[in-house]
Formats: C-alpha cells, sequence, structure tokens
C-alpha cells in the first residue's frame, strides 16, 4: 500500500478540481489534513465538491476561477496571502484537450485558447504563487503532463505541444528553485478515465482504464513535505504497476 502522507496543518491549491483527477486529488488532499482551495470554472461542481470534502471531515475553500481571464489567476496570490500567508500545495491540473486534426485544419482560435489555458495559465500560477510557496517550509509545486508530450502522436498537435510545453516551464521553474525549499515536479497520469479520455477515445471502455481516485494516492506523495525530488515526471502507470506487485508480494 502507497504510504500515508499527513498535510495537516498545509494548504494546498488544485486547479480543475471540479472534476476527474483534480477532484480525486482535491479528495485525498483534504482527507490527508490538508484545507484544499478548489478551483475550478463550475460554481455548482466546486459546492458538491465542497460538500463532499466537509462531509468527510475535511475542510476547503472555493475558488471560482476561468483560466482564460488572466488579471484573474494574478490575483490568486495576492488574495491567499492575507488569509493564510502562504501556499504548501499547488497542484496544476486543469487543461483542456482542444481539437483533435490535422495542424492544417486547426484554427488560429482554437491553438491560442489551448495554448492560453494549458500554458500560459501555468505561467501565471508560477507567478503569483511562487512567492507563496516560498514561505512554506516545504512548498510543493504539482503540474500535469501526458504521453502526448512527445509529439509522437498524429492529430493531437496543440494539446501535445502544450503539454511539452508545460513539461519545459515545470522543469525550468525546478532549476530555478533548487537553492530553496519548493520542489516542482509533474505527473504523467496515462490513460485514465476521465470525461476528457472518454472525448478523445470515445469509443473506449472506461472501466479497463485505471481511475482518477487509484492513481490520488501519487499526488499526495509527490505533494509530500518528504518529497526530495525536483523537476522530475512521476508516471502514474509505472506507480501503478509497482503498487499492485508490491500488494501482491503481500499477499
Amino acid at each position: 500500500m502507497p504510504d500515508t502522507f499527513d498535510f495537516s496543518g498545509r494548504i494546498a491549491l488544485v486547479t480543475g478540481a471540479s472534476r476527474g483527477i483534480g477532484r480525486a486529488a482535491a479528495l485525498a488532499l483534504s482527507k490527508a489534513g490538508a484545507h484544499v482551495i478548489i478551483s475550478a470554472r463550475s460554481t455548482a461542481a466546486l459546492e458538491e465538491l465542497d460538500d463532499e470534502i466537509r462531509a468527510g471531515g475535511g475542510s476547503a475553500t472555493i475558488l471560482q476561477l476561468d483560466l482564460r481571464k488572466g488579471d484573474s489567476i494574478d490575483a490568486i496570490g495576492p488574495t491567499i496571502y492575507p488569509r493564510w500567508g502562504k501556499l504548501d500545495v499547488l497542484v496544476a491540473n486543469a487543461g483542456i484537450l482542444g481539437p483533435l486534426s490535422p495542424l492544417p485544419h486547426v484554427t488560429a482560435d482554437a491553438w491560442d485558447l489551448v495554448m492560453k489555458v494549458n500554458v500560459e495559465a501555468n505561467w501565471r500560477l508560477i507567478r503569483t504563487l511562487e512567492p507563496l510557496l516560498r514561505l512554506s517550509n516545504a512548498g510543493r509545486a504539482v503540474f500535469v503532463t501526458s504521453g502526448a508530450s512527445s509529439g509522437r502522436h498524429a492529430y493531437w498537435g496543440p494539446y501535445a505541444v502544450s503539454k511539452a510545453a508545460v513539461e519545459a516551464l515545470a522543469q525550468t521553474w525546478a532549476c530555478e528553485l533548487v537553492n530553496s525549499p519548493v520542489r516542482v515536479n509533474l505527473i504523467n497520469p496515462g490513460p485514465t478515465a476521465t470525461s476528457m479520455r472518454a472525448k478523445a477515445f470515445p469509443g473506449e471502455h472506461p472501466e479497463t482504464l485505471p481511475s482518477p481516485e487509484d492513481i490520488a494516492p501519487l499526488f499526495l506523495e509527490v505533494a509530500a513535505a518528504s518529497q526530495t525530488a525536483n523537476g522530475e515526471i512521476f508516471d502514474a502507470r509505472t506507480w501503478l504497476a509497482k503498487h499492485d506487485s508490491s500488494v501482491g508480494a503481500e499477499t
């Protein structure tokens, strides 16, 4: 079984928390004791998540956020600081798939939207939240990437390019923070039963895939104060295989 991590007294911000991997990560963090700032565009979905977190004995704060609006992202740091004075964990999970089509057929508007949400928004999160993460005794930032970042999949152009950019963004930031208490890493969830995956592969049976809840403990591991890796990409499928084999060995 994965190690149990204690996030008591720690403040975590999760983007894209209304569903899928972000939702599962937020729930896992709250169950581990963190106060979770849950962020997404849908207030209704965040209210449902807030109810579930509180029903489980956790605590959360709703932050309605449209990642297309740069000014709103820039205001997050100044909003968090007066109330908590720090940020311990950032899970930058939110992203969009964009069009799956040949590159010459991608419209400029569609390209710009994917880059704004998947890349620029994360850069803006870095700018507004780095001072708060530095105020933590062990600030941890976790970004979400994809195997598509390799660029070896036809028709995935905008999404693939955006995820390659996220990797470069996070790893560059990790290098800049090497002499600080902040650590920056990425998780590649691999094929997971999410609505984004269903949109990309409508004929796939979701029950054949790991669920967001299956990989949520990996987010705790990477976001834990004890985590010393920096600038690394953690592969969820590899982690799951190791976990499954260790469970099998115990039984």
